[in-house]
This record gives structure tokens, sequence and C-alpha cells, in this order.
């Protein structure tokens, strides 16, 4: 396994900018007085995962903290799904686009999970602490 440097080396914040780059393209089509409302939320819950992975990325010395950010993705990427429900519902979208939006989300917290199954093979090892001299 390739050592990872970057958080935008991630499978995951790949992925989950991909995502929110189709779903801006998609919400486009959405009615005029939805921009407050549906528009908005799936915009920001859809961008919200790769932020989120890229908090936890930074965080990743404390593994509680890094753990509870990729948490945070995972609800922001089932926050956007159940956005496109209700884009779906209201018949601003395909079933088909719904399917391979969903997918494209479902995908995203697969991945998640699996990171913070393995979350200790992320975040480095703490650093020894310096041994004072005795006095």
């Amino acid at each position: 396994m390739a050592i990872i440097r970057i958080f935008r080396e991630l499978i995951a914040y790949q992925k989950a900018r991909a995502a929110a780059k189709e779903v801006f393209h998609l919400s486009k089509r959405f009615p005029r007085d939805e921009r407050y409302s549906l528009t908005d939320q799936i915009r920001r819950s859809s961008r919200a995962v790769g932020s989120m992975i890229a908090e936890a990325w930074a965080r990743r010395r404390y593994e509680a903290a890094f753990v509870n950010k990729l948490n945070e993705a995972q609800g922001e990427a089932t926050e956007s799904q159940g956005w496109l429900d209700g884009a779906l519902d209201c018949e601003y979208i395909t079933a088909a686009e719904h399917a391979r939006f969903d997918a494209l989300f479902q995908e995203s917290g697969a991945i998640l999970q699996g990171m913070i199954d393995r979350s200790e093979t992320f975040c480095p090892p703490p650093a020894p602490k310096p041994i004072r001299p005795s006095r």
C-alpha cells in the first residue's frame, strides 16, 4: 500500500469531490424556487463529504478526532441521499439518475466505513515522550 501524504490522495476524497461536482451540475436543473431549499441543501451536504474527509486527515494525529470527522462525512453522504430522495419525489430527477447518484454516496459511505474500521493505519503513532532526567 502506498503511503498517503495529503488528503487529496485518498480515494474517498477523490470520489467525494467528483460526486459533489456531479451533484452541482445535476442541481442546476432544479426549479428556481428550490434555490434556497433543496438545491442549496444538496449542494452543501454533497460538498461537505469531501470537506469532512480533508478535516479528518488534518486531525489524524488524534485517532478519535479522525474517526469522528469520518463519521460526520458519512452522515453528510447519507444526508445527500435523503435530498436525492426528495429530488426524485418532486420529479426533478429520473429514477435512473437517482439510482446512479445514490450509488455514488453509498460507495463513499462504504469507503469511509473501511477507513473507520482501519483508522489506526491512517493515524501516526504517538510520539514518544522525552525522558526527563531525575533530580
